[in-house]
């Protein structure tokens, strides 16, 4: 009786996972054609996706993708760049490289709790024997390795070799993100799979759902197409229509999921939203809030360097993709995380039709910010002859520090801590947000 009860309820589960896979739309995994649903039709404002273009543009964007149910919404490219130029994912590569480790573990090549020198043999770090046998394959995955990542003049965070992969902390007591340490993830798939890391990610991944792109330097290039593929793989929990690649529910479901007790937004390689703490790459300091204040609460994102996104957000059975140079910094996560997202919000609220409507303000090419970094007041330009002026300043985390009207184009942040901020000026028909420094 107990046996028939599991036999419907594993019967009761599969079904779900087959109706999901069946709502959404999958691509053909040869060719280029990919269907897609008008923007109207979900009721999204074309004024304010006018918008969210001019902001894209005018933040080094190259490339921007939004999927909805697996068919394209908005695909919208800049300058020279087209849909089949090829740019690099950065650290966005590490999610990818996440799924690669649950797909050989599903195969039997290997086992996430064994110690990395069981694959790799013993000295690929300049540990002792006993604290480098501490270092688990999931150490890696979770960034909790305890290796030193402070950098030196001959050891930068993406060096991977033995002399730079330097003892600080036992494994599994101090979350850091460390590159170098990430990239030996690589050498264990070549290792077991006897394969090249792209040869490998081509037959697990690539072949099975159209992606087509390759490593260099641990480094992951494809098509945009390509990457907006990937996000629509890890939305449906890694089945690609009626093909499971990633069998195992379990790792699926920790790999998304907080995977240590320190960094709780981070997942094996994956930032996860909704949580009530974050840390960010090069700090130890807890950040008390979620990683994007204005995004959706189940959001999670593969992110790398120069603002590489792919959000994936499975309440909305949306994915979003924006690959360029950078809008705000170089590091993976950065405000501008949630600044694209204020303009994503906005797209399904509807037209308001105005006389001036608010969401049709214009960005201003020419706005600047002096003196910058600031002391006791700091004045901006591009706003003449324009009256009812509000400014905002928020932190890097989306909190806001200050908020009030202005007429004379200069804002007192004498009481502002010392560290940078983000400050939109907006009046009924213009706007523009830029990043300044507070001495």
């Amino acid at each position: 009786m107990r046996m028939k009860k599991l036999t419907i309820l594993f019967l009761f589960l599969l079904s779900l996972v087959k109706a999901q896979s069946q709502s959404l739309y999958f691509p053909p995994i040869t060719g280029n054609t990919w269907d897609t649903i008008s923007p109207t039709r979900l009721g999204w404002c074309q004024t304010r996706i006018d918008t969210l273009y001019n902001y894209l543009q005018s933040t080094n964007t190259k490339g921007f993708i939004v999927l909805k149910d697996g068919k394209i919404v908005l695909e919208k490219y800049f300058g020279s760049f087209t849909k089949d130029s090829i740019h690099y994912w950065a650290s966005a590569g590490k999610s990818l490289t996440a799924m690669i480790i649950g797909i050989a573990q599903q195969k039997g090549l290997l086992n996430i709790n064994d110690s990395v020198s069981k694959y790799l043999g013993v000295g690929w770090t300049s540990e002792t024997r006993q604290k480098e046998k501490l270092i688990t394959i999931k150490s890696l995955l979770t960034m909790t390795s305890g290796m030193d990542d402070d950098t030196t003049a001959q050891c930068t965070n993406l060096s991977n070799n033995a002399a730079c992969l330097r003892y600080k902390v036992d494994a599994g007591t101090r979350w850091a993100y460390h590159t170098g340490a990430y990239r030996k993830l690589e050498d264990v798939v070549s290792t077991v799979t006897g394969q090249n890391y792209t040869v490998a990610t081509n037959a697990y991944i690539g072949s099975k759902t159209g992606m087509n792109g390759l490593w260099f330097q641990s480094v992951y290039y494809s098509k945009p197409r390509d990457m907006a593929r990937f996000g629509l793989l890890a939305l449906n929990k890694g089945v690609w229509q009626n093909d499971t690649i990633l069998k195992d529910t379990s790792y699926f479901r920790a790999m998304t999921n907080t995977s240590q007790n320190f960094n709780l937004s981070y997942g094996y390689l994956w930032w996860l939203n909704g949580k009530t703490s974050a840390m960010i790459p090069g700090s130890q300091f807890v950040i008390p809030t979620k990683l994007i204040p204005n995004a959706p609460n189940d959001l999670f994102c593969a992110l790398g360097k120069n603002d590489q996104k792919i959000y994936v957000v499975p309440s909305t059975k949306m994915v979003v993709i924006r690959i360029g140079e950078s809008a705000y910094g170089a590091a993976a996560l950065s405000p501008y995380d949630t600044l694209i997202w204020s303009y994503i919000n906005k797209l399904s609220n509807g037209c308001i039709t105005t006389a001036i409507e608010k969401e049709q303000r214009k960005d201003i090419p020419d706005f600047k910010l002096f003196p910058n970094p600031a002391n006791n007041f700091i004045s901006f330009s591009g706003f003449d002859n324009e009256y009812n002026i509000h400014y905002t300043i928020t932190n890097l985390y989306g909190q806001t520090i200050l908020e009030n009207d202005t007429q004379n184009h200069s804002i007192d942040v004498s009481n502002l801590a010392s560290g940078a901020y983000i400050l939109n000026v907006q009046t009924d028909t213009k706007q523009a947000i830029k990043q300044f420094i507070k001495n």
